[in-house]
């Protein structure tokens, strides 16, 4: 990406942050002490003086292997935050590097919904998702679990077990049921990418081979259906209202990918349709992980629609965020080719806002879509897209689904927990 444009980036990514903190201080007080996180001098070089990052508390210390990691020491405040020193960056033409990229990166996986038992939370989870899977039949068990053991962020479950909470600490029994609905969604999601990776034809993921290029495309089909029996298993356990949640969460995830694929090298595509279609795909599962954790702990019917506002809203930043390292990230940074969506004729929201917004780039991006695309051919859309408005228009349309996010919150009770889903939002924002 050009410096000019990864600058600008940055510089929307600090902006959004610091609205955010000035939005509700309080709610990263109650976080901790170490709730800010300041670049070193080093850094500061690069990204310009009074530099912040929204963090979880503790996050650092426990993602690094030393306190003085790249992103720099936990700035220890005293007895109240204050938020008037946060200023936007001024990265000024200044690249950012890759190590401080990755570093930001680390703020998308699942610490951003970390309670003081995250580490507990989630061994259970890694246990329960690879015992869900076990068979008396070593072949589909090993297939099964191909994906789940490469990892994952596990944020559909994590979600689960700390929308569980949001009414206060949950018992044992609660904390089990909790880890089984989210599970039942991790399950859901790790099929649906056996058939994605089919559809796709893709050799890699999460640094391990497909289940297809292994295996095969019929075991991998089948798989993917076994992974959604087990769910659909889990979540019958859980009550009937369980269950049929996320049998309608599963139809809306095909919804979704048939309203992508009928797009499929539409330069027309309207925005609806990206809208929509990332909705069913992607923020559906989240309002059900969230949904889930409200059921099984039996909280009133406000709280619960509140919580599946914030898993569906939640869901929308995290699909934009994903498609904007889709245009924005390098090969390197992504572990495959950047440009993926744009080379196989889905359009995503930075596409389709510059195209929307006209002009000489518009037109010259135009003659290039409608077919695939070859790697000069690539790297010449990808350019218009990053130096064209396309990622600054897309951010502000990820900035109103992480407001809408952080509203539901206030719907929710006051609670470790609630403060935890109020910052993932822009604790993911900034992992872009």
């Amino acid at each position: 990406m050009a410096r000019r444009g990864r600058a600008a980036l940055t510089d929307d990514l600090f902006d959004l942050a610091a609205h955010g903190l000035q939005g509700d201080s309080q709610r990263f007080h109650r976080l901790g002490s170490d709730a800010f996180a300041f670049v070193n001098e080093a850094e500061q070089d690069v990204l310009g003086s009074d530099v912040a990052v929204v963090e979880q508390a503790s996050f650092f210390l426990r993602q690094h292997n030393h306190p003085t990691s790249p992103i720099g020491e936990a700035f220890k405040h005293g007895g109240s935050v204050s938020v008037r020193g946060f200023r936007r960056v001024a990265a000024l033409g200044r690249w950012v590097p890759p190590g401080l990229w990755r570093s930001l990166a680390r703020v998308s996986s699942a610490s951003m919904f970390a309670l003081p038992s995250h580490v507990t939370d989630l061994a259970r989870i890694e246990a329960a998702l690879k015992e869900s899977v076990q068979t008396p039949d070593p072949y589909l068990s090993e297939i099964a679990s191909h994906l789940i053991i490469a990892g994952g962020k596990r944020l559909r479950p994590i979600l689960t077990v700390v929308a569980a909470q949001v009414g206060g600490a949950a018992d044992a029994e609660l904390h089990e049921r909790s880890v089984q609905g989210g599970i039942s969604c991790e399950l859901v999601q790790t099929g649906s990418l056996y058939h994605d990776d089919v559809m796709d034809e893709a050799d890699t993921r999460r640094g391990v081979e497909t289940v297809n290029a292994r295996w095969g495309n019929l075991q991998a089909i089948l798989a993917g259906d076994f992974l959604l029996s087990r769910a659909s298993e889990i979540a019958a356990s859980l009550g009937t209202e369980v269950a049929g949640l996320l049998a309608r969460t599963i139809g809306r995830l095909c919804e979704g990918q048939i309203e992508e694929l009928r797009h499929t090298y539409n330069a027309a595509r309207p925005e609806a349709s990206y809208l929509s279609s990332i909705s069913g795909k992607t923020a559906s599962l989240y309002a059900t992980a969230a949904r889930i954790g409200g059921l099984v702990a039996g909280f009133d019917r406000p709280i619960i629609d509140a919580l599946n506002e914030y898993g569906e809203a939640f869901g929308m930043v995290f699909q934009i965020v994903d498609d904007l390292l889709d245009i924005t990230a390098t090969d390197e940074q992504l572990g495959k080719p950047a440009g993926h969506d744009i080379v196989e004729g889905v359009y995503t929201l930075p596409v389709l806002r510059t195209l929307q917004a006209g002009g000489v780039a518009a037109a010259e991006l135009n003659a290039l879509l409608g077919k695939p695309l070859d790697m000069a051919e690539r790297e010449k859309a990808l350019g218009i897209v990053r130096g064209n408005g396309g990622i600054t228009a897309s951010m502000t349309v990820a900035r109103e689904w992480a407001a809408r996010a952080e509203a539901a919150c206030k719907l929710l009770p006051q609670s470790a927990a609630t403060d935890v889903l109020f910052v993932a939002p822009s604790a993911l924002l900034a992992s872009f």
